[in-house]
């Protein structure tokens, strides 16, 4: 065994303290990993001229450009249509969940994951409302679904991505965009049928009855009338100035009275004047606070009653980790005075907050209870960085585009496969083209990236870099084949898709792929095998990320509309692994023999 250096232990350590931040969750992963490359080149470990090499690299390019290609192909709303179409008359939980999963593993084979579950989320959880069934059923299939699609093409999964730029590096070319079908298809196919006939019925019983976000769907309430006396401290004044002390009393303004006429919307922007009524909704003592607080007049109240202006909207979302509003308060943003915006509630894992909502910590996989106005609800939406649950009719999808947006994107895809122009170039001429016919807008090719993968990406590949040339890599393969020296090589495959597998579970599956892939070109160079075979294990192994929330962005985004638990996952995910190792490895040494 070769020895190991004080280079080593150095690089180990400073990998050690990154996983170790990863794990804990308690600092934001793009800035873990960018910490550790400034501290890696300070040391040394990695050479100045090197430092950000990894932000030009291919694989990072690649990334960015298939989420704003993603974008694209949402605003179109094709897939959205089809999938109504495909559950328009389903009946039964098993039919639906196998129709939902392979649309969705459709769809995540040519986009990002987290942009197919987005689209789909929407629809799934309104058949789930329309058939009187918990979403719970339905949301983890789906999610899972979504990540097991991405195994099917180069572009489908940034764990592709980056083994194929490994690949290159190492022996000169990487995969083609469907060099991963084979073995994709094989183990999405039955990772699909398993979620829909076995997956779903493996999770506790009490989630077919809990439904966290028909507890938020109970809107009717208390409305109450207050006239302006003369006395009142908000004549004179816009009645914006009145949002704050309204949010500070969990009391919503709805509209204002003057007369026998009501202003349209909140008429946020009316001056206040003495005999005007104001239209506030909120619980009882709330109303009483701010009653008191604001010197209005006593109001009739109401029960019951519709609250909501004709320009007004609620809109249910769901928190994704990287969102604005993620680990802050709507307090903390000035939600109500930035955008119009009001927080009435917030769903935690089955667990309903309706007092107090405005200054408590939202986490990710909250659903959140919005209200504001029509034309506003959508960008503090886009603002915030929520997904919607369900669908408002108010997003603007360019359906009469979504030929030419497939059109345009096959193209690109059919030129890169046959070698005729370079995979990033073709992604960044349906970048450009996307925003010429305004399916993607110029604010949202800078919207559409995930900026947090990105940097990690960015950070992590030369930190790879400076692991594979110090030796690193080598040191790590011969432990791996020194524990199982004398095993056959089928089953050290198998070993490298359990250990990577394992790490994905816990780590961004983007910093597995890269720890993991020239791992596994160590440990073939060393048996004199094939690496392609190694590769398409780690390729496929760090994919599957089933066993808790946060090893994959689509399970955290499930977790708050399905009232998942954190235990709730290995449930269905564990056997689902266990059936990826047992379908994917026969694939893989199908069709990526280990002879070369």
């Amino acid at each position: 065994m070769m020895p190991i250096s004080a280079d080593h232990l150095t690089i180990f350590g400073l990998l050690l303290v990154v996983f170790g931040f990863l794990l804990s969750g308690r600092v934001r992963y793009d800035l873990v990993a960018f910490s550790a490359l400034i501290l890696a080149v300070l040391i040394g470990v990695v050479p100045v001229e090197q430092a950000f090499s990894g932000f030009g690299h291919p694989a990072t390019i690649i990334i960015a450009l298939v989420l704003i290609v993603s974008r694209g192909l949402f605003n179109s709303g094709v897939v959205e249509s089809i999938a109504r179409i495909c559950i328009a008359n389903v009946k039964g939980v098993a039919t639906h969940i196998g129709l939902m999963s392979g649309v969705g593993g459709l769809l995540s084979a040519v986009m990002n994951n987290v942009a197919a579950l987005s689209l789909l989320m929407p629809v799934d959880i309104e058949s789930a409302r329309k058939a009187n069934r918990s979403p719970s059923l339905t949301l983890m299939p789906l999610s899972f679904a979504t990540i097991l699609g991405g195994m099917v093409t180069l572009i489908g999964t940034p764990p592709n991505i980056v083994v194929a730029s490994v690949r290159e590096k190492a022996l000169g070319q990487g995969f083609g965009m469907f060099d991963f079908a084979p073995v994709g298809i094989v183990v999405a196919t039955a990772g699909v049928v398993f979620v829909a006939i076995v997956g779903w019925r493996l999770l506790p019983s009490s989630r077919s009855v809990e439904n966290p976000a028909k507890a938020l769907a109970d809107l009717t309430g208390y409305v109450f009338e207050t006239s302006v006396p003369s006395t009142c401290k908000l004549i004179d004044e816009p009645l914006l100035n009145a949002f704050p002390l309204a949010e500070e009393h969990d009391v919503v303004i709805t509209g204002l009275i003057r007369g026998e006429t009501r202003f349209p919307g909140t008429a946020r922007r009316a001056i206040v004047r003495a005999g005007d009524i104001l239209v506030l909704e909120g619980a009882a003592e709330s109303i009483e606070q701010f009653v008191g607080a604001t010197g209005l007049g006593a109001g009739d109240s109401e029960s019951e009653r519709d609250f909501l202006g004709e320009s007004m909207s609620l809109s249910e979302v769901v928190v994704p980790g990287d969102a604005k509003i993620a680990n802050r308060s709507a307090t903390d943003l000035r939600l109500a005075r930035r955008h119009g915006v009001m927080l009435l509630g917030v769903s935690r894992r089955g667990r309903s907050f309706r007092e107090r909502v405005r200054k408590l910590k939202i986490l990710p996989g909250d659903i959140l209870l919005l209200y504001g106005p029509d034309e506003r609800l959508d960008d503090a939406i886009s603002w915030l960085g929520c997904l919607t649950l369900a669908d408002r009719g108010l997003n603007v999808l360019q359906r009469q585009k979504a030929g030419l947006a497939i059109g345009i994107f096959t193209l690109a895809i059919v030129a890169a496969s046959l070698g005729w122009v370079y995979l990033s170039v073709a992604l960044g001429a349906v970048v450009v083209v996307y925003v010429i016919l305004g399916l993607v807008k110029p604010a949202e090719v800078y919207q559409s990236v995930e900026w947090p993968v990105i940097v990690l990406l960015g950070s992590l590949i030369p930190i790879g870099g400076a692991l594979e040339t110090s030796g690193g890599t080598a040191l790590i393969a011969e432990s791996i084949l020194m524990v199982t020296e004398g095993l056959a090589p089928v089953v050290v495959l198998g070993i490298l898709m359990l250990i990577t597998m394992s790490l994905s579970d816990v780590l961004n599956n983007v910093a597995t792929a890269l720890i993991a892939a020239p791992i596994g070109l160590e440990i073939a160079e060393r048996l004199a095998l094939n690496p392609d075979p190694f590769l398409m294990a780690v390729a496929v192994s760090a994919s599957c990320a089933f066993l808790t929330p946060i090893g994959h962005k689509n399970n955290t985004i499930v977790m708050g509309p399905g009232g998942y638990r954190f235990g709730d996952y290995w449930r269905m995910g564990l056997p689902l692994e266990i059936l990826v190792v047992a379908v994917g490895l026969p694939a893989i040494l199908f069709f990526w023999p280990l002879s070369t």
